[in-house]
């Protein structure tokens, strides 16, 4: 059975920071592949510089199609009832796959700062790992995940770059291309996004 990483975001867009996560979890940690689960933007929040579904999945795939075999994009969300949380995905991807793949999550530190107040986190904990890496952020990890058997911290590069920073400077004019993956700036030049 594989162990699959997902790596949830809304990857609006995909940045080598992502790759690098997702690059560094697959062939350094004992997961055989992860997936970009792409969050779908929510018809309860419209957010204006949330790209569409299709976009932010066609922006993912043309990042991962040509070097990463073990890197996979999933829609897995997008066909669920919105507000969707991450324990309903879990229990649809395990009905969906679960006899191919054992399924884990990965997070920042950041997000495990906060994972005691995600709904149903110990049924989460319960049936799947958590892969954590490093994060630059505030405040303290909750005591009962320090030494959780599963949760697994991986010493992944600490990468600084954001959807929002790339968005907010390529609407300035500035040169974020050296941020994304080559196929996903010419598809977000070309489509004239963030502008």
């Amino acid at each position: 059975m594989k162990k699959v990483g997902l790596y949830f975001g809304t990857f609006n867009p995909i940045h080598i920071g992502h790759l690098i996560i997702a690059n560094h979890m697959a062939e350094f940690s004992d997961l055989d592949e992860v997936w970009f689960v792409i969050t779908p933007q929510s018809p309860f929040k419209v957010k204006k510089s949330l790209l569409d579904n299709h976009h932010r999945l066609r922006m993912v795939e043309e990042a991962i199609e040509d070097n990463y075999p073990k890197l996979k994009a999933s829609t897995i969300e997008f066909n669920l009832p919105q507000p969707n949380y991450t324990v309903d995905t879990l229990v649809h991807l395990g009905e969906k796959y679960g006899d191919k793949y054992h399924f884990s999550l990965m997070m920042g530190e950041d997000n495990l700062k906060s994972f005691h107040k995600w709904k149903n986190y110990e049924v989460i904990l319960e049936h799947h790992d958590v892969y954590v890496y490093p994060r630059i952020s505030e405040g303290e990890v909750n005591h009962q995940f320090i030494n959780h058997p599963k949760v697994h911290r991986v010493a992944a590069p600490i990468v600084e770059i954001s959807s929002t920073f790339i968005r907010k400077n390529h609407k300035l004019g500035k040169n974020i291309k050296p941020l994304l993956p080559p196929k996903v700036w010419t598809y977000l030049d070309e489509m004239n996004f963030y502008r």
